[in-house]
């Protein structure tokens, strides 16, 4: 266990140049103290590892120092091959990257975890996007990916929805975010100058470079602030309750076809079933409209019980199902 951290020591240091003994104790989840007694035991194994006092100080590795990687265990290197996704990686033209430098790790491992690593990939396929979702094609993507690595200004032409549909922004970009197949930029600008929205790719009707540069803030932690938004989202988005009836095929088929906070409410508030195997549940909704849309997909094994408005809307709806479907006077169908 200490051996594998002080490579990892070792490798961030390599990575990330100047660190902070308690930038370290952070990163590998150890005390200031562990990191004292790590850096002098690397210095008593002959690495060039120095230490500067001071608020700017830190410890750093010689210039031109570098580690061979030759402590790759099995599973970590079979982890290599799961860890970019080919489909994504050609959408920010990065296919013929990622595959280079998997055939250089291939060549550089020894052939018994070559071998280990050739199976995982030969018997293992990512797809990000989910089953009921077509493509989303971001012909601005690359030209966003550009932008975020190069610290550029943009100006974008958006399309939203809400009106006014199209907006222009002047943006920062900060990052991209893949989501169940479809990519969303995290940018500062736009109509609050500072604050970080986020827009979908595909959603950018024309994209062109501004001659201006940013300074990506040193402390934005892009994953922090794209669970931060989710979960806002999710508190904007689901602003009220409904109580419903589910049938056993109901739950079951709830399951699958609804999104995962109403499925997982489904399963925390779901009383005993009746004699006929029914439940009642709390669901959150986003609007009668909506969750009329969502229930009418489990079809007669949903009931809408409150509130009153969502129900009333099912029966107008059921109603004018029945009428469209139903046959003329003098049809002459068999029973």
């Amino acid at each position: 266990m200490r051996a594998s951290r002080l490579v990892s020591l070792l490798l961030l240091l390599q990575a990330r140049g100047r660190l902070t003994a308690r930038q370290l104790a952070s990163e590998l989840e150890v005390s200031v103290r562990t990191v004292y007694r790590d850096v002098e035991s690397l210095h008593a194994a002959g690495v060039p590892l120095y230490g500067e006092a001071g608020p700017d100080g830190g410890y750093q590795l010689l210039d031109g120092y570098r580690t061979r990687l030759t402590g790759l265990t099995a599973p970590e290197a079979e982890s290599l091959f799961l860890a970019g996704l080919p489909g994504p990686a050609a959408e920010l033209g990065l296919g013929t990257v990622v595959a280079t430098a998997q055939l250089k790790m291939m060549a550089a491992l020894p052939a018994e975890l070559r071998d280990r690593a050739g199976r995982i990939s030969a018997r293992f396929h990512l797809d990000a996007p989910g089953w009921y979702t077509g493509s989303d094609p971001a012909p601005y993507l690359a030209a966003a990916a550009a932008a975020v690595w190069d610290e550029q200004v943009i100006e974008v032409r958006y399309r939203r929805w809400k009106a006014p549909d199209e907006v222009t922004r002047t943006l920062q970009p900060y990052g991209l975010v893949l989501k169940a197949g479809r990519w969303y930029l995290a940018a500062a600008g736009g109509s609050e100058p500072g604050r970080v929205a986020t827009y979908r790719v595909s959603q950018i009707l024309d994209l062109r470079p501004v001659s201006e540069r940013f300074e990506r803030p040193a402390d934005f932690d892009l994953a922090g602030y794209w669970q931060a938004y989710l979960a806002d989202f999710e508190s904007r988005r689901h602003r009220g309750t409904a109580v419903i009836r589910l049938s056993p095929a109901g739950r079951d088929r709830a399951r699958h076809l609804l999104e995962p906070a109403v499925s997982r409410a489904i399963g925390q508030t779901a009383g005993p079933p009746d004699e006929s195997g029914w439940v009642r549940a709390v669901i959150p909704v986003e609007s009668p409209a909506h969750a009329a849309s969502d229930l009418l997909r489990l079809g007669a094994d949903a009931e809408a019980l409150e509130p009153a408005e969502l129900r009333a809307l099912m029966i107008s709806t059921i109603e004018q199902l029945a009428r469209a479907y139903a046959p003329p006077a003098d049809a002459d169908i068999p029973l």
